[in-house]
């Protein structure tokens, strides 16, 4: 029985907020080769580096081996199982992170009223900057959203020359809308994939969101919409301009061109971490306490914890 290649340190691994935004693959099979990803089709062979990899999108037609799906673990990248085009949402792999802090100030936060409040008013911050919005409520907040987006949508319409009536999302019958919301589909999913990767990365609740709630992905949710009006709406937009007999294609190429060029993922790990409060160094991509621990601890029935690994036991002790 041979045990295969050893895995990759953890101190060899890129930072998340180093990584390559995403891979999307469908009808081919991968497999694994040393430290890289293969993808095979009836182009030929791809190796894939799994270490600098963020997220892997495996759409329809593919088959993966045990081999990769180890190494993509091994590696901290986040596998990303999606149906057909890539507008379903179905599975994904384990977190970078071997520890648990972030997540556990995340549920923090979100279990607390005033806290949650506190982060989702961050949130609407971000997206309006230079705007109060401690005052407002958040139906109020909700609705300023709502005319931002849709005043997107129309300057893009503008400056594209693509009509635009209203956001008409059909994951059923995928090809029953026009260019532009096929795009938009296509380009939130490439989104909500990179956005995946940098939460499940850190070690986050992709379901605990502070903005979205009661979705396995609301927190994805919550930080996508940070990002949308800038990225996924004009890139859309740009594509429906052009005709073009595969749409989900370009929009997924052009996406990659575009959170490269806004360095989008370190964007989102640093945002990540400012929205639950943690303040990494100048220059660093991601948390330094705990990132690349592998303890196990015990709650101690405090604010304490203890050992794990150890048995506490008293000797002659008859419970």
């Amino acid at each position: 029985m041979t045990r295969g290649p050893a895995p990759p340190p953890i101190s060899s691994l890129a930072r998340a907020a180093d990584r390559l935004s995403f891979v999307y693959l469908e009808h081919a099979v991968i497999h694994r080769d040393a430290n890289a990803i293969t993808s095979t089709d009836q182009r030929g062979i791809v190796h894939i580096p799994a270490a600098s990899l963020g997220t892997l999108i495996l759409g329809p037609g593919t088959t993966i081996s045990h081999g990769a799906v180890m190494l993509l673990a091994e590696s901290g990248a986040t596998a990303v199982w999606a149906g057909e085009r890539a507008v379903r949402y179905y599975a994904h792999g384990r977190p970078l992170s071997r520890s648990s802090s972030l997540l556990e100030e995340q549920a923090r936060l979100v279990s607390n009223r005033n806290l949650r409040l506190a982060v989702a008013r961050e949130m609407y911050a971000m997206r309006f900057p230079g705007e109060e919005v401690s005052a407002p409520s958040m139906q109020q907040l909700r609705g300023r959203e709502g005319a931002r987006v849709r005043r997107s949508y129309r300057e893009h319409s503008e400056r594209t020359g693509v009509p635009w009536g209203r956001r008409d999302y059909r994951p059923d019958d995928f090809a029953a809308s026009d260019a532009v919301n096929q795009a938009l589909s296509a380009a939130n999913t490439a989104l909500y994939g990179l956005v995946h990767a940098a939460i499940v990365a850190l070690g986050c609740s992709p379901g605990l969101g502070f903005v979205h709630t009661g979705h396995d992905r609301s927190f994805v949710y919550d930080v996508a919409d940070l990002y949308k009006a800038e990225v996924s709406i004009p890139v859309a937009f740009d594509v429906a301009k052009e005709p073009l007999a595969d749409v989900p294609t370009m929009t997924r190429r052009l996406m990659r061109d575009r959170m490269t060029e806004l360095h989008l993922i370190e964007r989102c790990v640093r945002d990540i971490q400012h929205l639950l409060g943690s303040r990494p160094e100048e220059g660093e991509g991601e948390l330094d306490d705990g990132v690349e621990a592998d303890v196990v601890a015990l709650w101690d029935g405090a604010d304490e914890v203890v050992a794990a690994g150890t048995n506490y036991g008293e000797e002659d002790v008859d419970w």
